[in-house]
C-alpha cells in the first residue's frame, strides 16, 4: 500500500516537473523575444530609441503585479488553476503583440503578457517544490527552472535560422506553443498535495483568511525583509548581464557576433548551473551553497574585467550564466523553504515582485554608467557591491532558518 502510494507520488512529481519545465522554456523564449525582435519592432512602428526602451520595460513592468496577484491567489484557490489562467493570459497577449497596430496598444499587450508571465512564476516554484519531498525541493526547482535558459537558447537559434526575417514569427511561436500546453496542463497536471492538505486544515478550523500582512508577522517579518533585499540586488545584477552582456563585449572591443556568442555561452552555463546548484542545495548546508553561488558570481565578474582573449571572455560569460541564472534558481528554491505551504505562493510571489524592481533598475543604472563614460569595467565593478550585500543577507537568512 505504501509502496503503491510512493510510486503514484513519484509519477505525479515527474509529470509536474516536466510540465513546469515546458512552461519555463516558454518563459525563457519570451524573455529573449523582445531583444531578438527589437530591430523589426522598431522599424515596423517607427520607434525612437526611448520608445523602444519603453517596449522593453512594459513586459518587465507587467511582471510585478502578476507575481503579486498570482502568488496571492495560488494560496487561495490553488496553484494549478492560477497557472492555467496565467499561461493562457500570457499566450493570448503574446499573440496580440503580432496583431496590434499602434505603439500604445503594443505597450498594453506587452504589459499584460508580462503580467501573465509574472503570475506563472510563483506557481511554477510552488508546484515544483511541493511535488516532491523537502529533501529534493532544490533539485525539483532547479530542473524546472533550467527551462528558462534553454528557452532563451532556442530563441537565439530560431533567430539565427529564421529565413523569413519577420519579427512577428517569434511572437507567433511564443503565443501558440503555450496554447498547446494549456490542454496538457488541464488534463495531466496534478494539483499540489501539500496545498490540498493545507486547504483541508483551514476548512476544518476557524483560521482566518490569509493576507500579505501575514508575511510581516513576528515569525516571518525578518525572513521576508531579508529575502526581499537579496532578491532585489541579485536580480539587479542578473538583468544587467541579460540586457547588457553583448553590449559590454562590444565596449571591450569585441564584435557584435562575439557578443551574441557570449550570450549563448551565458545561457548554456545557466542551464547547467540551475540543475547543479539545485542538487547541491539539497545535499549540503544551504549557507555553504549560497556562499559558493555568490563567490561564483564574483569570480565571474572579476573574470569579465580581467580576461584578455575572446576564449577567456566566453569562459567568463559561461561562469556568469552558471552562477547568476543558476543562483536565481537557488533563490527561488530557497524561497520555498522560507515559507510554509499556506504562505508559499504569496511569499515567493512578493519576493519575486521586489526582485523585478531590481531587474528594472539594473539595466537602467548600467545604461547611465555607460553614458557617463564608466565603460564596461565600471558597470561590472558597480555590480560587485550588490553581490556582496546579497551574499551576506542570504547567509544570515540561511542561519536563521537553521536555528528556527
Amino acid at each position: 500500500m505504501d509502496r503503491s502510494f510512493t510510486e503514484i507520488d513519484q509519477k505525479h512529481s515527474m509529470i509536474t516537473i516536466l510540465i513546469c519545465f515546458l512552461i519555463a522554456v516558454i518563459e525563457g523564449i519570451d524573455i529573449q523575444a523582445a531583444g531578438v525582435a527589437a530591430s523589426g519592432v522598431k522599424a515596423h512602428f517607427a520607434l525612437s530609441a526611448s520608445e523602444l526602451g519603453l517596449f522593453f520595460s512594459a513586459g518587465i513592468l507587467g511582471l510585478l503585479p502578476g507575481a503579486l496577484v498570482g502568488g496571492r491567489y495560488a494560496d487561495q484557490i490553488g496553484r494549478k488553476k492560477v497557472l492555467i489562467w496565467s499561461v493562457t493570459i500570457f499566450a493570448v497577449f503574446t499573440l496580440c503583440t503580432s496583431w496590434v497596430s499602434s505603439f500604445y496598444s503594443l505597450l498594453l499587450v506587452r504589459f499584460l503578457a508580462g503580467a501573465g508571465l509574472g503570475a506563472a512564476m510563483p506557481n511554477l516554484i510552488a508546484l515544483a517544490s511541493e511535488s516532491t519531498t523537502p529533501e529534493k525541493r532544490g533539485r525539483a526547482v532547479g530542473l524546472m527552472y533550467c527551462g528558462m535558459p534553454i528557452g532563451a537558447i532556442l530563441v537565439s537559434l530560431l533567430a539565427a535560422y529564421d529565413m523569413s526575417g519577420n519579427w512577428k514569427t517569434i511572437f507567433y511561436v511564443g503565443g501558440i506553443v503555450p496554447l498547446i500546453v494549456v490542454p496538457l496542463m488541464i488534463k495531466f497536471l496534478p494539483e499540489s498535495r501539500e496545498f490540498l492538505k493545507a486547504q483541508d486544515a483551514v476548512k476544518s478550523s476557524d483560521q482566518k483568511k490569509l493576507s500579505y500582512k501575514d508575511l510581516f508577522s513576528r515569525e516571518y517579518a525578518p525572513r521576508t525583509i531579508l529575502l526581499w533585499v537579496s532578491y532585489f540586488f541579485t536580480l539587479m545584477v542578473v538583468y544587467i548581464m541579460l540586457s547588457w552582456l553583448p553590449s559590454l563585449f562590444m565596449e571591450l572591443g569585441f564584435s557584435r557576433k562575439d557578443g551574441s556568442m557570449a550570450m549563448v555561452f551565458f545561457q548554456i552555463g545557466a542551464a547547467i548551473g540551475t540543475v547543479v546548484l539545485g542538487m547541491l542545495i539539497d545535499r549540503y548546508k544551504k549557507a555553504y551553497v549560497i556562499i559558493l553561488m555568490y563567490l561564483g558570481i564574483l569570480f565571474g565578474l572579476f573574470s569579465l574585467n580581467s580576461a584578455s582573449t575572446l576564449n577567456l571572455m566566453f569562459v567568463a560569460a559561461a561562469i556568469m550564466g552558471t552562477f547568476t541564472i543558476g543562483g536565481q534558481g537557488v533563490l527561488y528554491a530557497f524561497g520555498s523553504f522560507v515559507y510554509p505551504t499556506h504562505l508559499r505562493g504569496q511569499g515567493v510571489g512578493a519576493a519575486s515582485a521586489v526582485g523585478r524592481i531590481g531587474a528594472m533598475m539594473g539595466p537602467a543604472i548600467a545604461g547611465q554608467l555607460l553614458a557617463m563614460g564608466s565603460g564596461a569595467t565600471g558597470v561590472i565593478s558597480a555590480a560587485i557591491p550588490c553581490i556582496v550585500i546579497s551574499a551576506v543577507i542570504m547567509v544570515l537568512l540561511a542561519r536563521r532558518l537553521e536555528n528556527a
